[in-house]
């Protein structure tokens, strides 16, 4: 039994929910425990760069063509609720190769690298009889912690041996190229982005990019097939966190942390199968280390265990889940975020938790503005646009209010608003979802050994110390009317 934990008062403004549960004690010894008896299949793990789930036709966009993302859904099972715990890059990448929460591995800044001694998927693939690849980005580190087989292209490994190739593209990143083939007058705009010429322009070259990825996903599955190792293959594709749009990457909200997850496994899927189970990808190698033939819950994950926990992986095999022996899997998933090792930015950590209705947001340094790439930057080319239309359009004025200044606590019914549009955290008829899920994000954080704002201002600064405040001056002499707009008048609204 856990010794009881004193109550803390870093979070909310009161003392913490003390957690009281027996937590398993399982062994690792590293040892994976793999079975002579499994069949190995072959692994193909396919990650996109900053694609939001609703922008795939298989996840329902009237806009965006994918026909073979969508004939790989056809194929194999679609997941309608998983998510990343960090919108952006590099934490999600180390989680889905770690199986750990940001905090716990260390990598929760971006750019940032998971604490020494960390071992992630080409550590426990390899130690059952797989060669271990990576094609594409990286965004990762130290190199110790993952030691992949590098490779270039789009080509699938030949040999005897099974293999594990991770292709992480870089598509659809911002940097878009020219818009091809998508017209910006007939493009759909989420709600959550202001209406404007700017905006479908980017929505056009964001589309065009998103289709040049369904081309090299055609392109992967036709030279599986050429290799004959189509049936042999388990695939997996998923879209990392949302786009660079507003309201997408760097938030908590689903339409930063929900991801496309789908896999196909000739033989063991059904075709055209679909799961509202919850998953996190820090549940993805503890499966894949299972399908290998191993024992996740045998695994040493290289990483000292969380307060009151062990050296294993932070999530679950959901095996079961593909097989279509159970269709549940998580009762919560959470998120983390940082704006601390960013180029532009300063501290602000955000905090939340998911079950399959409700999300629950904590900003906890909510006074301040949150500043990024997006609006300090204009990276998109949008913003500027926006605060021009913000002077004169309420719904543009109060889309770049939210984005800019944030309540301390969020609250959205997701299953009636999934763009998560409706706060209702000071609405009474929720008082006791919201106290419930605020003590299930308590628990997690506790667990995660993550202290709020003390393990906010604990991270690296920016990647680039000392730039981003200049770079934000320069910025805001060259706007000065738009800024004095938002942050001054707008905000007293």
């Amino acid at each position: 039994m856990v010794k009881e934990m004193k109550p803390l008062k870093r979070f909310f403004g009161k003392p913490l929910f003390v957690v009281r549960c027996l937590l398993a004690s399982i062994p690792c010894s590293g040892v994976l425990c793999a079975s002579s008896e499994t069949t190995k299949p072959n692994i193909l793990l396919i990650l996109a760069d900053d694609l939001s789930w609703f922008d795939l036709g298989c996840y329902g966009s009237k806009d965006v063509r994918t026909p073979n993302i969508d004939k790989l859904a056809r194929e194999g099972i679609i997941f309608t609720d998983a998510y990343t715990a960090t919108a952006m890059c590099s934490p999600t990448r180390q989680q889905l190769y770690t199986g750990l929460f940001p905090v716990r591995s260390g990598a929760m800044a971006n750019h940032s690298s998971v604490k020494p001694g960390t071992k992630s998927i080409a550590h426990h693939l390899s130690e059952l009889g797989y060669q271990v690849f990576l094609s594409g980005k990286e965004h990762f580190g130290p190199s110790e912690s993952f030691p992949f087989i590098k490779r270039e292209g789009l080509k699938i490994p030949s040999g005897p041996a099974p293999f594990c190739l991770v292709l992480a593209s870089r598509k659809p990143h911002d940097g878009w190229p020219k818009a091809k083939g998508y017209a910006p007058g007939k493009l759909t705009v989420p709600p959550y982005l202001v209406d404007n010429e700017e905006t479908r322009r980017a929505l056009a070259r964001y589309f065009t990019e998103i289709t040049q990825l369904d081309d090299d996903v055609g392109t992967l599955m036709t030279d599986l097939k050429a290799e004959k190792k189509e049936k042999d293959t388990l695939v997996i594709f998923t879209s990392e966190q949302g786009s660079a749009f507003y309201g997408g990457k760097w938030t908590c909200y689903d339409r930063g942390l929900k991801t496309a997850f789908i896999v196909k496994w000739p033989g063991r899927i059904k075709p055209a199968s679909k799961s509202d189970a919850l998953i996190q990808y820090v549940d993805v190698v503890p499966t894949l280390v299972e399908i290998a033939g191993g024992n996740p819950r045998q695994v040493d994950t290289g990483r000292k265990g969380a307060p009151g926990g062990n050296n294993g992986f932070d999530g679950n095999s959901f095996l079961k889940v593909l097989h279509g022996e159970s269709k549940e899997h998580n009762s919560y998933v959470y998120g983390v975020h940082t704006m601390q090792g960013a180029w532009i930015g300063g501290p602000y950590p955000i905090r939340s938790v998911r079950d399959k209705k409700y999300k629950f947001i904590w900003n906890p340094m909510h006074e301040r503005a949150f500043v990024n790439f997006n609006n300090v930057g204009n990276r998109l080319k949008c913003w500027q646009s926006w605060l021009r239309d913000a002077q004169t359009n309420p719904r543009a004025a109060a889309i770049v209010r939210r984005w800019v200044k944030r309540p301390e606590i969020e609250f959205y019914d997701t299953e009636k608003d999934p763009f998560e549009l409706n706060d209702l955290a000071k609405n009474p008829d929720y008082a006791e979802p919201i106290k419930r899920m605020k003590r299930q994000l308590e628990s997690w954080m506790i667990q995660q050994g993550d202290r709020g704002i003390e393990t906010e201002l604990s991270n690296p600064k920016s990647s680039k110390e000392g730039l981003w405040e200049p770079r934000l001056e320069k910025y805001y002499k060259a706007n000065k009317d738009s800024y004095d707009f938002i942050f001054g008048r707008l905000n007293k609204k």
